[in-house]
This record gives C-alpha cells, sequence and structure tokens, in this order.
C-alpha cells in the first residue's frame, strides 16, 4: 500500500463516505446465426418499441431488475438503469428469454461494465477556483458549467464537483473504483485545503438519472 493510501486509512475517512450508484452502464454482445429482425420481437413483446426512422435500435424495459435494453440486428445491446453490477447478468438472461420467444436465435452473450455513475456529498463547502488552482487535471468555467471537472487518475474517473460539496463520480468500472475514487477524492480536498470551513447546512438531495 501506498504512503498516501495509508495516509488515507489514518485518517478514517470510510466513516465518512456518502455517496450511492445512480447508474451502471453495461454493452452486450451475444453469438447470432443471422441478422437479428426488430420487427420480429416487437410484434412478439409488449414491452418493446421500435421505430427505425428515429434509432436504429429497439429499446426493451423490464422491471426486475429494472432496466432498459437497447438492442440492435447486429446482436449488440447497450444496457442502462440498472442500479448495481451484479443486475447485469439476470437482467441480459431475462432479455434473452423473451428474445428467444420471438423466434430468434441468440446465444452466448459477453456482459462487459463500461461505466458506473455515482452521486454523493462531501459535507463541507469547497473553493471551486482555488481547486482548478491547485488540484491536477481539475478545469472549471463557471461562466460555461457551475461545477468543477476533475479527472482523477487513478482510480481513473472523473469527477464533478460543486461548491456545496455535491459531487457525481462516472467513470468507474465496479463498485470498488467508486469507493475508492470518492474516498481518495474525501481525503484530498481536505489535505489540499480546498474545503471551506463555514459548512453549509446543506441536506442531501438525491440526482436523478434518465
Amino acid at each position: 500500500m501506498s504512503e498516501k493510501k495509508n495516509k488515507i486509512k489514518e485518517h478514517n475517512f470510510e466513516g465518512e463516505l456518502d455517496y450511492k450508484i445512480e447508474n451502471v452502464v453495461a454493452t452486450v454482445e451475444v453469438e447470432i446465426t443471422e441478422k437479428i429482425d426488430l420487427n420480429q420481437i416487437t410484434r412478439k413483446q409488449v414491452d418493446a418499441e421500435y421505430n427505425p426512422e428515429r434509432f436504429p435500435g429497439l429499446v426493451m424495459r423490464i422491471t426486475e431488475p429494472k432496466a432498459t435494453f437497447l438492442i440492435f440486428s447486429t446482436g449488440k445491446m447497450v444496457v442502462t438503469g440498472l442500479r448495481r453490477a451484479d443486475e447485469a447478468s439476470p437482467g441480459v438472461e431475462k432479455v434473452m428469454k423473451k428474445i428467444k420467444k420471438a423466434g430468434i436465435n441468440v446465444a452466448n452473450p459477453k456482459i462487459t461494465i463500461q461505466n458506473i455513475v455515482a452521486s454523493g456529498d462531501l459535507h463541507t463547502n469547497i473553493d471551486l477556483n482555488m481547486a482548478a488552482i491547485i488540484m491536477e487535471y481539475a478545469m472549471y468555467e463557471p461562466e460555461v458549467f457551475p461545477g468543477l471537472i476533475y479527472r482523477m487518475q487513478e482510480p481513473r474517473t472523473v469527477f464533478l464537483i460543486f461548491s456545496t460539496g455535491r459531487i457525481v463520480c462516472t467513470g468507474a468500472k465496479n463498485k470498488e473504483e467508486v469507493r475508492e475514487a470518492v474516498l481518495k477524492l474525501n481525503y484530498q480536498v481536505r489535505e489540499l485545503g480546498v474545503a471551506k470551513n463555514n459548512l453549509a447546512d446543506t441536506e442531501y438531495e438525491d440526482i436523478s438519472f434518465f
């Protein structure tokens, strides 16, 4: 364990972490013998929508686990709306069954987690102007966007940081990376002195992702 990780552990920021995973995005590739007839799936499945004039993929929504699937004729899929990475496999299995019930042969799905989005709160105000100067790989243009964009190099993630201490983390591939990234950021803002002392009594608010 590196010296910096030791320092983070010594400060016990684990107990101060306040974040939750909002969305898990995955891609799926399945084996097909011929291009998938998306119109055929639409005719057989009431929860499928397909309008090729607007979008080349079929949209299928499932409720358990709650997720939206974008299905393409090439056998590729994009899954969004999951709250946990381990929900991807049962979700894909359910959609595969629906496709097979429509009379289409698909097999051997390969699932890859592409992105995990989390929201959280550092429970301290942040001086974004100072952070933009001190923090490497940070960009802040308040006339364009109210938050600071910070590209953490390890683990490789991107944070949106707001002056209230609210954060959005994207780019993680698993929940362990999310935890590590939020823990590291929590330590950095205090160690670098960009956390303000006059903490605002603001309540944690949910961020909705579509």
